[in-house]
């Protein structure tokens, strides 16, 4: 049935989609690290404005770290000849399903019975 499903087109998506991720996340690195206090700024209000920046860094870094993993997983199941396929049912996930969410695990009737 993966004759079904264009392997290849998903695979480049999701390594495109890969890069993209590790480059962000490559920028990122730096603005999670200790808040330093901007000489030029003084007052409580700068630390805690570095403090909330820093806090959305963090989170920002969480997510790529969850996003790169989602697209590693989803290019080992193109390894192994799993990809396309619905984890509960196995039934191939809808190819449009796919070009939304290229890392996604379930058709749309699993996925909206496991009620995501």
């Amino acid at each position: 049935m993966t004759d079904e499903l264009d392997i290849a087109h998903f695979e480049q998506v999701l390594n495109q989609q890969l890069d993209e991720w590790l480059q962000l996340e490559e920028t990122r690195a730096d603005s999670t690290g200790v808040v330093k206090l901007d000489q030029t700024s003084t007052g409580r209000l700068s630390r805690m404005d570095a403090m909330q920046q820093q806090a959305l860094a963090k989170d920002r870094a969480a997510r790529a770290k969850l996003e790169i993993t989602r697209l590693k997983a989803a290019l080992e199941r193109c390894r192994d000849g799993h990809y396309g396929y619905c984890v509960d049912c196995d039934e191939v996930i809808n190819p449009r399903r796919l070009e939304l969410n290229p890392t996604a695990l379930r058709c749309i009737r699993c996925e909206s019975e496991a009620g995501n």
